[in-house]
């Protein structure tokens, strides 16, 4: 069975074909730029050379069409027929308070991404674009929604209210939602597996560490809590984005300056984070080697985000009184074993030591704790796109 995944972002389109008997991915690709002028299509598909398409895409109904094309091209498709596909599973960024679970999109589905545009406005419209585009290109196939937003559903009231007025939470649904989901759920039940855990009872935290970086704490692959919060913008400091900050920041930056809040948050997501405070780059690589050359902004910018992570992961583990595992996931987490080991020398406290020579793990599973270590550390790999199509062979 051949499910195809689709990720849509404002002007971009990532795919992947998957062959479900033996999860392997028949193809991928991403269409850029799609609604501005140099409009591409990279298509690479398994065993094959890669294939590029320069064509116009106004929309994302035109990139669908493109998508298909590809996949069924005599030379460098896939499959003989779009009829192969099965089904389409669709990241979606927010599902509000709406949904907790993966689900067969229908008309009330449709309805609730879009009622939550104002909270996922870059996302949620170009979410629903797929889905639509999808449906008219294939016709009667079944189109799933996983949303990012499911995992943290499970998170109590204590977790995710924010301590202003309650008539805001009525009124708004304004709360702590949380985002990666679909990472942090796909990498906590791995590691469960991996380490034999009781899948009932394991304790894990998920560090999510890339341009955009997220933590969360979960019993039995359940959220228990996890950092960001209304928006991305929430909790750890990332490639671009400040993380945690007194809210008094914005308003004195304002004032001095002469912004307005949209302004304001626009460097929040844009110009802070590890960008802001090294002065250097969002890129990590970038920022180790200006430390490396004696660059202090760029030293005190991976401390503070090494600092910042280990507190986190201190919360979590009283969150949830104890943890049995800690996993490092995405670009850095999986490939940086100078970060990892920099945020768990923090870690003492928890009887926790690292492997020097295990560290050394880059893109693979790989436990990187000694083996007298208390608590096991492990570099795991994420698969969002195969968690997409895990959930959607469930459903259908």
């Amino acid at each position: 069975m051949k499910i195809l995944v689709i990720n849509c972002g404002s002007s971009s389109l990532k795919y992947q074909l998957i062959d479900m008997e033996n999860e392997s991915v028949l193809a991928k690709g991403l269409c850029e730029r799609i609604g501005i002028d140099g409009s591409l299509l990279t298509h690479k598909p398994a065993g094959k050379d890669k294939y590029e398409v320069v064509s116009p895409m106004p929309d994302h109904k035109v990139a669908v069409q493109m998508v298909m094309d590809a996949l069924v091209d005599p030379v460098h498709g896939v499959i003989k027929d779009t009829s192969e596909i099965a089904a389409v599973g669709h990241r979606v960024l927010h599902g509000g308070q709406y949904y907790s679970d993966s689900i067969i999109v229908n008309d009330d589905v449709k309805r609730v991404i879009r009622d939550c545009f104002d909270l996922g406005p870059l996302h949620n419209p170009a979410n629903l674009i797929g889905i639509e585009a999808c449906e008219a290109a294939m016709p009667g196939v079944p189109n799933v929604a996983v949303f990012d937003t499911a995992f943290g559903q499970s998170m109590e009231e204590k977790a995710y209210m924010y301590a202003i007025p309650y008539e805001y939470y009525e009124k708004y649904k304004i709360r702590r939602y949380g985002f990666h989901g679909t990472s942090h759920r796909f990498v906590s039940g791995e590691v469960l597996k991996y380490l034999n855990l009781d899948p009932e009872k394991g304790k894990v935290i998920v560090c999510h560490l890339g341009n955009g970086a997220s933590i969360s704490a979960s019993i039995g692959g359940k959220c228990v809590d996890t950092s960001m919060g209304l928006t991305p913008l929430e909790g750890l400091i990332m490639g671009t984005r400040s993380g945690d900050v007194d809210p008094a920041v914005l308003q004195f930056i304002c004032n001095k300056e002469g912004k307005d809040i949209n302004e304001m948050l626009n460097i929040l997501n844009k110009k802070s984070g590890i960008l802001g405070m090294s002065g250097v780059s969002s890129d990590f690589r970038d920022v180790h080697k200006a430390r490396n050359e004696g660059n202090h902004q760029a030293d005190v910018a991976l401390q503070a985000f090494a600092y910042r992570v280990a507190k986190y992961i201190g919360a979590y583990t009283a969150a949830m009184n104890g943890v049995d595992a800690i996993a490092f996931t995405a670009g850095v987490g999986e490939n940086d074993g100078e970060m990892r080991k920099e945020i768990c020398n923090y870690l003492g406290y928890l009887g926790i030591a690292i492997d020097d020579e295990a560290n050394k793990a880059q893109g693979e599973a790989a436990v990187i704790s000694t083996a007298d270590s208390k608590v096991k550390v492990l570099a795991m790999p994420t698969n969002e796109e195969l968690a997409i199509a895990r959930e959607t062979l469930t459903l259908i």
